[in-house]
């Protein structure tokens, strides 16, 4: 079935999606034990849970066993970009056009 971790079974999927994808697996619980956000997942019984590391946001797909034991199905990560990262390119990119004139 996969291994256990924090009081939680990490399925033999989950612990190879951690692996291919460079998450920590100290991340992945912590937002399974304390995520920003929540949603219901399509796999029947299943939440998503979401925590936003750096640059990175951490995807938990998780569901209660039978035996009400907390299973983790899958993790990934999706990259999120600061909202004002652009307009301060645009901004620095203004300065320097006015000090070099290009």
């Amino acid at each position: 079935m996969g291994e256990k971790y924090g009081g939680v079974i990490w399925t033999n999927h989950a612990i190879r999606r951690l692996r291919e994808r460079g998450i920590k697996i100290e991340h992945a619980l912590t937002t399974l034990n304390s995520p920003q956000e929540s949603r219901p997942s399509t796999v029947k019984g299943a939440w998503i849970y979401y925590r936003t590391w750096g640059n990175d946001r951490i995807e938990v797909v998780a569901k209660q066993n039978e035996r009400k034991e907390w299973m983790v199905i899958s993790v990934w990560s999706k990259a999120v970009h600061n909202k004002n990262e652009g307009r301060s390119k645009s901004w620095w990119h203004y300065f320097w056009r006015q000090i070099i004139g290009r």
